[in-house]
């Protein structure tokens, strides 16, 4: 940790998350019982406008830790959906299973909303009159 905050400005060094501030969206690091192997044990988030690449081409990165990044719209429309503004956290894996129970498919029937419990995404119909 001291070096990489020793570097913070040659290298870009946006945020640090380890220990206490990791545990606070991922599973416990590790490969004992209760914790999660494919957890990290840090996660080193460069500034806005950094990219890290051997290539002189590279204009931009995919995903990250940005509140763009981390924050995406998603419209669900459709002549049969009543209007409504639905502000709460949800995860990309809750669009699968939606799409499915607003066909009037059953979502349960996707091994992995079986084996995790995922969600539709709240404020969804059941089913598109």
């Amino acid at each position: 940790m001291n070096t990489l905050e020793a570097n913070k400005t040659e290298i870009g060094l946006g945020q640090i998350y380890y220990g206490p501030s990791l545990a606070l969206n991922y599973n416990k690091p590790g490969l004992g019982a209760g914790e999660d192997p494919r957890t990290p044990d840090i996660i080193v988030t460069p500034n806005v406008g950094v990219t890290y690449t051997g290539s002189a081409k590279k204009l931009a990165e995919h995903g990250g830790f940005g509140h763009d990044d981390t924050n995406v719209m998603l419209l669900v429309s459709n002549p049969g959906l009543a209007r409504a503004l639905v502000s709460v956290p949800t995860a990309t894996a809750q669009v699968a299973p939606t799409i499915l129970q607003l066909l009037g498919l059953n979502p349960t029937l996707l091994n992995a909303v079986e084996r995790e419990g995922t969600a539709v995404l709240p404020g969804v119909p059941a089913a598109i009159k």
